[in-house]
């Protein structure tokens, strides 16, 4: 990230000596994540090359209501920069007088109150917090909430970002441009067994860095690259290189399942024991591991077997248009895989998509108390089936969100929020409006009696963060702003010319903001964006890298880089 570092002359970057920055701006040369079990980013990197690879009683969450703090315009101390050294061991700071959604009942919300925090975890929540010589955040005119939580992204996919616009899943024989981008043919058969490990190393870093701008401070990284285990360590490295709460999920390696002759290093799923103990045999770190197990492959038993073998959480996509209805069925009944596979308690299921199975599989579902991620644009859009909310608000369960791929689709998580809550909302408001006839006098009906009720901005909200926190079972760590809780926290800018005057907190938070609002992210305690601008990254280093990889993967696939086809 320095000028020689970047010529290919590594430097010796202890904390405190002097050093030639590149573009004259301070840049932090440790690691990102200190507790990385494989080394540094340049580290790796270099290994790769080397293998070839107003009015008091106002209330801004209930009321259409607005506060006016303009005549509070004392200086801060510290104000012109983050805290330092935020996130290690007995260091603290306040974060001070935002509005706060805290996402847990029992600690509230608050028009205006104080965050604390030690270390990587919060200390306390609540008004006019005493922290003596504390470091001091200025959160007035911001909202203060914890950060969104992405149960399902395919990471590896975002050095071939929009390359597929239009596409559906599978081919459907028309030759329509949906079907001639397919998902299927151009994605899993085309472009993925083409990366090599460093293809998947700044992919996945790059994505990971998107999202923590975005305030996404927890992924599920469904990772289908696992070409060999060069290509899984180079997955985990960048994860925990990016500096966020992550699940890596080894999944297989795409096109495997089809003879693809590019995967011949492929190990996926009896990699998994090695991949555990050389990178997740500690808890305390900021990235986990969970086992994909999915069941369109052949003999899917063996990767079900060693999860279960392994203690590790189980994952798979579900959805129809690959055939998985019957097979769901089957393992509701408890006679898959070779005749005696099926769903339990103890394996912690987290099932993506879900579109068109049946009333067994769900039920089973319930039962077993397994976890429901819905990707809603990417699944409306790519003929996956109708995201499945209005099935699960008749069983009483509740999804997390996720935004599966950016080949077509963003992985901004506002998008995800107002997705969710419109695409509900149409259905239910349509059946209502059909129930009248459409004609007076009942042009506008009553709901029926049984008509479900009409997501609001707090559901969605919560499926963006203590649903996705507790669906990686990661609920005792993140997800709400609740004191002993890491300190995974995310700043709003509520006086951006986009949302501002705020009359209703989590409506501007779902309605109205974007990537622009997120002023300041925080992971365990570590600020790792500060007033709008990510820390501790060489952005321009960085998308040369990943140019570089496009290129190559472009080239290998023998795709023409046609940016107006």
């Amino acid at each position: 990230m320095c000028k020689l570092c970047d010529e290919g002359k590594p430097q010796d970057h202890d904390e405190g000596k002097p050093q030639d920055h590149d573009e004259g701006k301070p840049q932090d040369h440790t690691d990102s994540n200190a507790d990385s079990p494989g080394g540094s980013r340049r580290d790796f990197l270099k290994a790769s090359a080397a293998l070839g690879a107003g009015a008091a009683g106002l209330n801004l969450f209930n009321a259409a209501a607005a506060r006016d703090d303009d005549d509070d315009d004392r200086d801060h101390d510290h104000d012109d920069g983050p805290p330092r050294h935020s996130g290690r061991p007995g260091r603290r700071y306040v974060i001070r007088g935002g509005a706060v959604m805290s996402m847990d009942p029992q600690v509230g919300d608050f028009v205006k109150a104080d965050v604390l925090v030690e270390g990587k975890k919060i200390l306390d929540v609540k008004p006019n917090i005493h922290a003596g010589g504390a470091w001091e955040i200025d959160a007035r005119g911001k909202i203060v909430m914890p950060g969104f939580v992405d149960t399902h992204h395919h990471q590896a996919w975002t050095a071939i970002r929009s390359s597929i616009p239009d596409s559906i899943l599978i081919d459907d024989g028309t030759g329509t441009p949906g079907a001639q981008q397919n998902y299927l043919g151009n994605i899993l058969l085309g472009f993925a067994p083409k990366y090599r490990p460093q293809d998947v190393y700044i992919s996945e870093l790059f994505g990971g860095l998107a999202q923590l701008d975005n305030g996404v401070t927890t992924v599920h990284d469904v990772s289908q690259i696992h070409h060999s285990p060069d290509h899984s360590d180079a997955a985990i490295k960048a994860l925990f290189d990016t500096g966020r709460r992550a699940a890596f999920g080894y999944f297989e390696s795409a096109g495997a399942a089809f003879g693809i002759p590019d995967n011949a290093g492929n190990q996926y799923p009896t990699d998994a024991t090695r991949i555990k103990k050389r990178w997740f045999s500690s808890s305390n770190q900021l990235v986990h591991m969970i086992m994909g197990v999915e069941v369109y492959l052949p003999n899917y038993q063996l990767a079900w077997d060693i999860g279960r073998q392994l203690n590790l959480q189980l994952a798979a996509h579900i959805l129809s248009p690959f055939g998985m209805r019957p097979i769901l069925d089957s393992l509701a009944d408890g006679t898959a895989g070779n005749g005696s596979l099926g769903l339990r308690p103890q394996d912690r299921h987290l099932f993506i998509h879900m579109t068109g199975m049946s009333d067994k599989g769900w039920n089973r579902v319930k039962e077993v108390g397994a976890h429901v991620s819905i990707a809603f644009p990417i699944e409306m859009n790519m003929r996956h089936g109708i995201p499945p909310i209005h099935k699960m608000q008749q069983l009483g369960i509740e999804p997390s969100l996720s935004t599966d791929v950016e080949t077509n689709m963003t992985a901004d998580f506002f998008t995800q929020m107002r997705s969710a809550m419109t695409m509900q909302r149409m259905v239910v408001n349509e059946e209502i409006l059909a129930s009248g006839g459409y004609t007076p006098p009942n042009q506008w009906p009553a709901p029926p009696a049984g008509t479900l009720p009409l997501l609001n901005v707090r559901d969605v909200l919560r499926y963006a963060t203590i649903n996705g926190a507790k669906h990686l079972g990661l609920d005792g760590k993140t997800g709400s702003l609740t004191p002993g809780k890491e300190a995974d926290i995310i700043i709003l800018d509520a006086t951006h010319i986009n949302v501002f005057p705020v009359n209703h907190v989590p409506g501007a938070v779902v309605q109205m903001m974007e990537r622009s609002n997120v002023e300041t992210v925080i992971v365990a305690g570590k600020v790792r964006k500060w007033k709008g601008r990510l820390l501790d990254v060489n952005l321009r280093r960085l998308r040369r890298e990943l140019e570089n990889s496009r290129d190559f993967i472009f080239s290998k696939a023998g795709v023409p880089q046609d940016l107006f086809r």
